[in-house]
């Protein structure tokens, strides 16, 4: 597996972003626009990387941006059904982290939902704890978040 920086706007991210939407609008069909002014952009995120398995397909990937308060985001983390259980999941999650340190972050946070157990059980297997929610999150009854100081 290869996790490399790669164009927020290539083929294969806009194709992984298109289909964690799809995902994401079958679990929570009520909510049409999750984020509002919020959602990440190519202007908004510090990085995004891609993950090719050895065939070279994208299979996963996840951007991390840098918030005003100095923590870093992780945002679009997703991998392929296919590929999930297999480690691309931890190694794109890693490669952020260590992103984030590169970038003056010394704490990593995110936001999943509700109807996500298994991104649940993910993100607390690798050492997130859930924090009271922030920006657009912050009340929503669906939102979990959690952060992860880095060391």
């Amino acid at each position: 597996m290869i996790i490399a920086e790669e164009p927020w706007e290539s083929a294969d991210g806009v194709r992984l972003r298109d289909a964690m939407g799809a995902e994401l609008a079958a679990r929570y069909p009520e909510i049409p626009d999750q984020e509002g002014d919020s959602r990440p952009t190519a202007e908004t995120v510090d990085v995004y990387l891609i993950a090719r398995g050895g065939d070279g397909e994208a299979v996963g990937c996840g951007a991390l941006r840098l918030l005003p308060d100095g923590t870093a985001e992780v945002k679009r983390m997703y991998v392929a059904p296919d590929a999930r259980g297999t480690g691309v999941a931890t190694g794109i999650l890693r490669a952020l982290e260590g992103h984030a340190l590169r970038l003056g972050a010394d704490t990593v946070q995110l936001t999943t939902g509700d109807r996500q157990p298994d991104a649940v059980r993910f993100y607390e297997r690798e050492g997130y704890h859930r924090t009271d929610g922030y920006g657009p999150f912050a009340g929503h009854p669906m939102a979990l978040c959690y952060a992860r100081r880095l060391h």
